[in-house]
């Protein structure tokens, strides 16, 4: 008999840790979802945290902007000089910003979210093509000037450059100042 109530108290030494607890509680399993039609992202939101979930851009694209005779002619002329193959400039024309602003291609106040991912393409007649981002011509980002220019050193420009010419001061070289513009198009970057 004694020797049974030493095998009890061993059992219950060796046992009685096993059953003991340690204060925390196990996990709840995960709450089934519901077959409802709301999506997934908005069901898995966690409004504590500051990033939204993404959201699709909501801008139209692309955006052609119109280079005829009656929108450039309501716009203000500018003159600027730039110099492209070797030859300094003197040329009139309107801002390519203003242009797309009146286009309703960019914003006039300064761009955020899903217009920083835009682009502008300019197409010449003879196939070039020239792009930029849209960013570039904002004011607080890029504050970089073009100007869609018709008259250069006092005249109209000829067949080969014109009628329309992108001219883009400033640049080192004049590879994205282009002859020949044929169209101008704002586009969301896939």
């Amino acid at each position: 008999m004694a020797m049974s109530r030493h095998l009890i108290a061993l059992v219950l030494v060796l046992l009685l840790p096993a059953c003991t607890t340690t204060g925390t509680a196990p996990p709840a399993p995960a709450p089934a979802l519901a077959t409802t039609s709301t999506p997934l992202s908005a069901a898995t939101h966690d409004p504590h945290l500051h990033a939204a979930p993404p959201q699709a851009p909501v801008l139209p694209s692309p955006v052609v902007v119109p280079l005829d005779a009656t929108t450039l002619a309501g716009l203000p002329r500018e003159t600027v000089a730039a110099t492209a193959h070797g030859e300094t400039l003197q040329c009139e024309g309107v801002a390519l910003a203003a242009l797309m602003q009146v286009a309703g291609a960019m914003p006039a106040e300064p761009l955020r979210g899903a217009q920083l991912a835009r682009y502008v393409q300019v197409d010449a007649r003879d196939g070039y093509r020239a792009v930029f981002s849209l960013a570039e011509f904002d004011p607080t980002l890029g504050n970089h000037a073009a100007f869609l220019v018709d008259r250069c050193n006092g005249k109209a420009l000829d067949e080969q450059a014109g009628p329309l010419r992108l001219v883009v001061p400033g640049e080192a070289r004049a590879a994205r100042s282009v002859r020949q513009v044929r169209a101008i198009t704002v586009i969301v970057a896939p």
